[in-house]
């Protein structure tokens, strides 16, 4: 006779450690995700096993695989936790004070955001932020986060995204730099076959974006494809570059929209002036989604970020050229 079919609803524990271990195929990794330890991970397992009436996963010598009723439980266990998951974010979002939570990836948050945080709060004391730096894309419809201020193709736009502004590179050094160049201490730095006597820090990334950013493009666009500086500093971080350049130790190829403060208080200058300044195919941009949108705190932030973006500093004139 078989036994009857059991109507009591599953745990949230065990399920939540279903779908860890089905995502990473080992109980060791899903235990440091949960910060659990792997027996405990492991009775959690047996015990909805026991409570569904099945085997959800193949456990070998060396891996772990889904069973049949394993991979046909997943996908309702991942809908119903992410449905579980932006519910409570919801009510986290609505209780307490009101908090902005921003993605974007770490150069520019360093280099842009973190500086200009300042008149923010100033302008809105009673709304808190938070800033997390991650190279990889957040997917915002998934995540606790409101808005993303990224950096991707101009052609290739985030959905629900605002252009801030486009890219543009030019060589930056420090004044202490261009002054000893001046006075002879280093070499004269008047044009850019002069680079070939100097120290270049470089773009240290296997991203696609690396190949506009290196010195190498910038090189090549003003005819000098083939010239080896004195010396490399590679650096995978652009923000490290523009340290190295601030503190006089080589010329960086800079980000303009990333150093606009740097240049305008005078800690960063363009030895070449305008002239040395390259677009890219690149762009900033800020995404924000309908739905975050919605809140005043996100709209709040969204607008100062705009207006942010919008300062006369970014040389609007090249900016609109290049729009063009």
């Amino acid at each position: 006779m078989n036994a009857p079919i059991r109507q009591r609803p599953l745990s949230i524990g065990p399920l939540r450690a279903f779908e860890a271990v089905a995502r990473r195929l080992s109980f060791r990794a899903a235990a440091e995700e949960l910060s659990l330890t792997q027996s405990a991970v492991s009775r959690q397992i047996q015990a909805l096993e026991e409570e569904i009436g099945c085997t959800l996963f193949l456990r070998g010598t060396r891996k772990v695989e889904l069973s049949s009723d394993g991979a046909a439980l997943l996908p309702a266990a991942v809908a119903a936790l992410e449905r579980l998951d932006r519910a409570v974010r919801q009510i986290r979002r609505t209780r307490g004070r009101r908090v902005v939570n921003v993605t974007t990836f770490a150069s520019f948050a360093s280099l842009w955001l973190i500086p200009r945080l300042a008149d923010f709060q100033a302008r809105h004391p009673d709304i808190d932020i938070r800033v997390h730096a991650d190279d990889r894309i957040a997917d915002l419809d998934a995540s606790e986060h409101d808005v993303a201020l990224r950096y991707t193709a101009r052609e290739l736009p985030p959905e629900h995204a605002d252009l801030l502004f486009v890219e543009l590179l030019s060589p930056l050094v420090s004044p202490d730099y261009a002054a000893r160049a001046s006075q002879g201490d280093l070499p004269p730095l008047r044009r850019p076959a002069d680079l070939a006597r100097h120290s270049l820090t470089e773009e240290d990334d296997c991203r696609p974006s690396a190949g506009v950013l290196s010195w190498r493009h910038w090189l090549s666009a003003h005819g000098l494809p083939e010239l080896q500086p004195q010396r490399w500093m590679y650096f995978n971080f652009t923000y490290q570059q523009i340290q190295a350049a601030l503190t006089g130790q080589a010329a960086a190829l800079g980000r303009l929209p990333m150093v606009q403060e740097h240049l305008t208080r005078g800690e960063l200058i363009e030895p070449f002036g305008p002239e040395g300044r390259l677009p890219s195919p690149y762009a900033y941009w800020l995404v924000a989604p309908p739905a975050a949108r919605a809140r005043p705190e996100v709209q709040a932030f969204v607008e100062w970020v705009q207006a942010q973006a919008a300062e006369p500093a970014l040389d609007r004139a090249l900016k609109e050229r290049q729009r063009a």
